[in-house]
């Protein structure tokens, strides 16, 4: 499947996860229950460039990208009947592609998975020199974390979910989400300033 475009992504975002969007989104998926093919076209091109924009922050290939949200829209085709409302479309639907993504990144043929984050510093990106050293430095310091902080990582710090939507997406306790936060945060902290002395020794 392909998304046509007809979108603006601004405009999708912005109202996302307001009430009228998620009852947009209820209504679609109970079409889609019902085996209407267009309803699950329009579900799919509402969150394609939001979930592809998370999903290459993770891994820098498209391809992968791409197949990951295929899978999790199949899943959606398929399953869509059972979805009762108890918990948000968007949380609904980022579970799937949480696990399909979470088991693509644990394949032994796709270990080489990339993850990359916005945050960078005012100061920093005043300095484009300085920025891309640093976005190269935040890059190589998420590569080593484990595929479940990875995800976390990006569920919080780039789509803006809580702790306890992070928990209900990836299916564990929010004590759980929070540990794997704040081990993310710790190991972020060593991992840095070690790639910048190693910068530094070879300059």
């Amino acid at each position: 499947m392909k998304a046509t475009g007809r979108n603006d992504p601004g405009k999708a975002d912005a109202g996302y996860r307001g009430p009228a969007a998620a009852a947009r989104e209820v209504e679609l998926i109970a079409r889609i229950g019902a085996g209407d093919r267009k309803a699950l076209e329009e579900l799919y091109n509402l969150y394609h460039r939001r979930m592809a924009r998370f999903l290459m922050r993770l891994t820098h290939r498209y391809e992968l990208a791409e197949e990951i949200i295929n899978d999790t829209f199949w899943v959606v085709w398929l399953k869509a009947r059972e979805f009762r409302g108890e918990s948000q479309p968007s949380t609904w639907i980022f579970g799937i592609a949480y696990r399909k993504a979470r088991n693509a990144f644990r394949s032994a043929s796709r270990l080489a998975a990339q993850n990359s984050l916005e945050a960078l510093s005012a100061a920093a990106a005043s300095e484009p020199f300085v920025a891309e050293e640093l976005r190269d430095w935040l890059e190589q310091a998420l590569a080593q974390l484990p595929a479940e902080q990875h995800l976390a990582v990006q569920l919080c710090y780039e789509l803006g979910y809580s702790c306890e939507e992070i928990a209900a997406i990836t299916n564990c306790p929010v004590n759980t989400v929070k540990t794997r936060l704040f081990h993310a945060r710790a190991k972020l902290q060593k991992f840095l300033p070690q790639l910048a002395g190693h910068e530094s020794l070879q300059a």
